[in-house]
């Protein structure tokens, strides 16, 4: 669900980064930072403000993966997917969650509440295959474990 945009955010940005040279992408970043991606409306503002078309502002939002067009999940799912990951299970994990989530890497839920994303590594590799939710990292998983670590994170919605 696409959050209320605030103008006075956006002419505060832009104000902030009024002349200097690569102030669009700038104004993205912290509009990024704010909102957790950049919304469509504040796109519509942005353009208005600092009199730039519209489609450049995608042009430079699409360019940089960076950049998200659509709400984050509450809880962000990073799984490893780097080679130790990979090796002991990771894929078998994955299709575990996208099964329970009904979602594929890169989406967010219906309800908002998980976003799955696949990560190169975590960093963890003695504790492979590992998955990071939010700050907390779990190790050593098993397909067995899915269900029960993500339903915590349901429980603690309600």
């Amino acid at each position: 669900m696409e959050r209320v945009v605030s103008v006075a955010d956006i002419e505060s940005l832009a104000k902030k980064w009024s002349g200097k040279r690569g102030s669009l992408i700038m104004i993205l970043h912290g509009l990024q930072k704010h909102y957790g991606y950049v919304p469509r409306q504040a796109c519509f503002e942005l353009s208005r403000l600092l009199s730039v078309p519209l489609a450049r502002i995608y042009e430079v939002i699409t360019f940089y993966n960076f950049f998200k067009l659509e709400p984050p999940g509450r809880h962000r799912i990073a799984l490893c997917m780097g080679t130790a990951c990979y090796l002991k299970g990771a894929p078998q994990i994955l299709e575990e969650i996208k099964g329970i989530l009904s979602i594929r890497e890169g989406q967010v839920t219906k309800d908002g509440l998980f976003q799955l994303d696949v990560v190169r590594c975590i960093g963890c590799c003695g504790l492979s295959p590992v998955m990071m939710i939010d700050d907390k990292v779990y190790g050593q998983l098993k397909k067995s474990d899915v269900m029960e670590i993500l339903s915590r994170y349901g429980r603690q919605e309600d």
